[in-house]
């Protein structure tokens, strides 16, 4: 599975969790157990990215919070949200300098399941965290 491919699956399970009472877990399980579900199996990387966001959600929530200007998290689409919160833990926590990539594949993800114009906001939020990322290297 290429890794375009492992984020989308990611961000589709993170967004499924946002609407249900069930927790992260069980989502995981059915995605995992179900056939008409192949299409979105979760191989170890989509599952190492839920896995980092869920560990710092804290503080992913934080970065991301920082640089909303005059919003706040609440005011987020779901989908946003959810491609935020995968993107941001990701250039957060990964040991690559992928941050170009990883926004490119948020932007993407974004085109495809969010509003017309949703992949600019995504796209300015995620290279504030960046650039402040960078600049604490």
């Amino acid at each position: 599975m290429t890794r375009h491919k492992s984020r989308e699956n990611a961000f589709i399970a993170v967004f499924e969790a946002s609407f249900s009472a069930n927790d992260l877990d069980d989502i995981l399980a059915v995605t995992q157990e179900l056939p008409e579900y192949e299409d979105y199996m979760l191989d170890d990387f989509a599952l190492n990215l839920i896995k980092t966001y869920y560990d710092h959600a804290d503080e992913v929530n934080d970065m991301i919070q920082s640089k909303l200007k005059k919003w706040s998290t609440s005011r987020i689409s779901k989908v946003c949200g959810a491609i935020l919160r995968l993107s941001a833990a990701e250039m957060m926590y990964s040991h690559e300098d992928m941050d170009s990539v990883i926004i490119n594949e948020a932007v993407e993800i974004c085109k495809k399941f969010a509003g017309d114009n949703d992949y600019q906001f995504v796209n300015g939020v995620l290279g504030a965290i960046s650039k402040e990322l960078r600049e604490k290297q």
